[in-house]
């Protein structure tokens, strides 16, 4: 199939490791770029940290780099050094997740990478900025989670500080570094102007915990605490039916008045009848609809909501999602032949008219492309040709 995706044409070198840079890059692969994956000999360490059908073919790593091209080059020495500054030569991309010091010490900061191309777009993703105090810590997605205030959120909620289930760190700054690159990329269009991008885990995710929470902390003097009041409300959960569970948000006042009319509870009164009302007390007003929930099985629940049009769902699993008839109608997954037999991998949830994206291939074993891409390049591995 041709490369049709909003991307086609571009090259991409990607020095980045586990699942930060890329995701960022499996993203621009997906809608056509040419997305080069340069390893180390011993490969990125996501190859080997979750199950998969073949040695340094986990799960993770096979999703998050489907569709790229694998290059081992080893940057500690010269042949490597000077292959990968070919690539930058004709790339359109340079994205990496070294730590600052070790990039520009191989020779590969900003400014040796734009002596060689001024119109590349080079990507940093970091754990923390450089221009502040902790840019040479290292940097997980448990230790920014901890340190953006998700544990402490989920703490107000469910009186525990835990981490959330998934990787939300990582998976956020990734799409951050993937829109701050085609910004640039688009900068770069209307200028001919190359430039560097700094994306960091930590002053991303700070941001991101803050669109709602920093609340009445934003004025001066302050008007309250950093928190929006909802989402911490210990009980905003799923409601307990008589047979299982049912996800509901009866959030505006069309939708609490459909609510009550329907139901007609028993604590309906004047204190709970505007959104404003309800905000004032709202952990009050989850615990009573809460108790209302109880009384009817998921499925009479679910029934009602869809005819009052009240935002409800059931609990699905992970695993459910592979058979989600919603997902499946709009074709959210691939199924490709690999090597190690058929993959189905969830694809691009974003459409396009004109140019959409695909899963361009599955992801390839380490060093798969070393011999292809060098001799594109008129190199060897063991030098020029």
């Amino acid at each position: 199939m041709p490369d049709t995706g909003p991307l086609a044409g571009l090259r991409v070198i990607d020095l980045t490791a586990m699942v930060m840079g890329p995701y960022c890059t499996q993203i621009m692969a997906d809608m056509g770029a040419e997305v080069i994956k340069v390893e180390p000999p011993q490969g990125d360490n996501t190859r080997y940290i979750s199950v998969g059908p073949a040695p340094g073919m986990s799960g993770v790593f096979v999703n998050v780099n489907r569709g790229k091209r694998s290059v081992v080059l080893d940057l500690r020495g010269d042949d490597g050094r000077a292959a990968l500054r070919a690539l930058i030569e004709r790339a359109d991309v340079f994205i990496h997740s070294m730590r600052a010091k070790a990039v520009t010490a191989l020779g590969f900061g900003y400014d040796d990478v734009a002596a060689i191309n001024p119109a590349i777009v080079y990507t940093n993703c970091y754990g923390y900025g450089r221009r502040g105090p902790h840019r040479d810590r290292p940097a997980y997605d448990d230790t920014i989670q901890a340190e953006c205030g998700l544990p402490a959120v989920q703490k107000q909620l469910t009186g525990e500080a835990d981490y959330v289930g998934t990787i939300i760190a990582d998976k956020v700054a990734g799409l951050t570094a993937l829109y701050a690159t085609t910004m640039a990329l688009f900068h770069r269009e209307r200028t001919g102007q190359g430039q560097e991008v700094e994306v960091a885990m930590y002053e991303t995710m700070a941001s991101f915990m803050l669109v709602e929470h920093a609340n009445g902390a934003m004025f001066h003097p302050p008007l309250g605490p950093a928190v929006y009041p909802r989402t911490v409300a210990p009980n905003r959960r799923p409601y307990r039916t008589k047979d299982g569970y049912v996800a509901a948000l009866i959030y505006n006042d069309k939708h609490w008045n459909a609510f009550i009319g329907a139901v007609r509870p028993a604590w309906a009164s004047e204190l709970y009848a505007t959104l404003e009302t309800r905000a004032h007390h709202i952990d009050t007003v989850y615990g009573l609809v809460a108790e209302t929930m109880a009384e009817r099985t998921t499925a009479e629940w679910l029934a009602l909501f869809g005819e009052l049009e009240i935002p409800a769902a059931p609990l699905n699993s992970p695993d459910a999602l592979f058979d989600d008839p919603h997902l499946n109608a709009v074709g959210l997954f691939e199924t490709l032949d690999t090597p190690h037999g058929p993959v189905t991998f969830p694809g691009v949830p974003t459409w396009f008219s004109r140019t959409p994206g695909r899963v361009r291939g599955p992801a390839p074993e380490l060093g798969a492309d070393t011999a292809d891409v060098l001799a594109e390049l008129g190199l060897t591995a063991g030098g020029p040709r």
